[in-house]
């Protein structure tokens, strides 16, 4: 796949704990500031676990080091890729992002990927206008690789959070 980025945008982690993990990462990696969303909804209409309709809350965190954005996710409720790696594996690094610079980019970086035999598990559309797709992606030595695209007003959300780490 061929992205406008040599590498990933960001590293996620799934948590039951965001207050133990952003306190453990702040003191590992020297990050400043934390910014919680709690409770976001992904609505069935808008979100699919493998196929099917998702309805589900996660409660996430947000913070930069350097140019690579963190995101912790804890699940709140319902079924979802976060709630089932917790169950099955606990607590850890869950996925890395590869920011598509469109929603057309996204679909084609789809496509490719599934040529390539790689399983889309988790797709759908936030609020605010973030499309994302996890792809599994075992044999690449992290659970799961997640194609984003983030809308300009989305961006301007994170470059805030980014100068806010200066």
């Amino acid at each position: 796949m061929n992205f406008p980025v040599p590498s990933p945008t960001q590293i996620a982690w799934v948590t039951t704990d965001l207050d133990a993990t952003e306190t453990a990462l702040t003191g590992l990696l020297g990050v400043r500031k934390w910014v919680r969303i709690p409770d976001v909804h992904f609505a069935p209409d808008a979100c699919s676990y493998y196929g099917k309709p998702a309805d589900f809350v996660a409660s996430i965190s947000l913070s930069y080091l350097g140019d690579m954005q963190l995101e912790l996710i804890s699940p709140v409720r319902g079924e979802n890729i976060y709630s089932d790696f917790l169950r099955d594996s606990g607590p850890g690094l869950h996925h890395i992002c590869m920011e598509a610079e469109s929603p057309e980019q996204l679909e084609a970086a789809l496509a490719e990927a599934a040529e390539n035999g790689a399983t889309v598990v988790q797709r759908g559309v936030m609020p605010g206008g973030i499309q994302f797709a996890y792809l599994a992606a075992p044999r690449a030595g992290v659970p799961f690789v997640e194609i984003a695209y983030f809308s300009p007003e989305i961006r301007a959300f994170y470059d805030y959070i980014k100068r806010e780490q200066r």
